[in-house]
């Protein structure tokens, strides 16, 4: 299990503010979180090798289509803008 000074140092170093009890909840969460990459490091991947492994490349992002058409033209946005130039909408400068 971790220290009290420990669990206090990793939470300065992740810029976090513990109370007492929840430095002792803590110390409890990381050393079950410490256990359980223990118990990963005990299993044997010796007969395991990196370009056995099967990755299975797909694309996951569906095809870009158009849900449906345009309700209204150019003409008729550009119609609701407080202002336009040709057929740009005219807004303040905000540069100069």
């Amino acid at each position: 299990m971790l220290s009290k000074e420990e669990v206090i140092n990793i939470a300065k170093l992740a810029r976090l503010e513990l109370t007492n009890s929840e430095v002792e909840k803590m110390q409890k969460d990381l050393a079950g979180i410490l256990d359980y990459i223990d118990q990963l490091n005990k299993v044997d991947t010796s007969s395991v090798k990196a370009e056995e492994a099967e990755f299975i490349l797909e694309n996951v992002l569906r095809e870009d289509m158009p849900v449906s058409q345009p309700k209204e033209t150019i003409e008729e946005m550009l119609s609701q803008a407080p202002a336009r130039e040709g057929n740009h909408i005219k807004v303040k400068e905000i540069l100069t």
